[in-house]
């Protein structure tokens, strides 16, 4: 006859999806910095500039987290589209970043689905996003979540507004 042991294991991390608030700002912060740099970016970001954007008088974005409780584990930013020609609403997922780490566990995969509700939520009929050219991981994980490729084309201007 053999005894029983109790293995205790760890538990994995409870994630919440939710939405940023203003204490979350300097991890949110950290977060844009950090995925500037994996782009080879400087980023210009600051608490201040999030908070004017997503809780000052005219919220430009919304952010969500990946909640942990002792910390965050990822954030997506979005920002709303329009379509003048067919009157048609979009969402785009400008931001998606999870902590090195933490890549691979579905942090990403929970962001992209809150960010599907937030748009239907919001009336849109699609959500966008966009993954620089080489980036081949980014490509597959966007088309394991159904996103279909689109060709980019045409110019894009800008003018700086003194």
């Amino acid at each position: 006859m053999t005894e029983d042991t109790e293995i205790t294991l760890p538990r994995p991390a409870v994630v919440t999806i939710r939405a940023a608030k203003r204490h979350d700002l300097p991890e949110v912060n950290e977060m844009i910095a950090l995925l500037a740099a994996h782009h080879g970016d400087a980023a210009g970001m600051t608490p201040d500039k999030l908070e004017r954007d997503l809780f000052g008088p005219m919220p430009w974005i919304q952010a969500l987290v990946a909640d942990s409780g002792e910390g965050l584990m990822g954030y997506a930013i979005l920002v709303p589209l329009y379509r003048a020609d067919t009157g048609t609403r979009g969402m785009d997922l400008h931001h998606l970043f999870v902590r090195d780490g933490q890549r691979g566990n579905g942090i990403g995969h929970h962001l992209v689905s809150r960010a599907r509700e937030i748009a239907r939520t919001a009336g849109c009929d699609y959500l966008s996003v966009s993954a620089a050219t080489g980036n081949f991981a980014a490509h597959r994980f966007y088309e394991q979540l159904d996103f279909r490729p689109r060709p980019v084309t045409g110019m894009r201007y800008m003018q700086a507004i003194a």
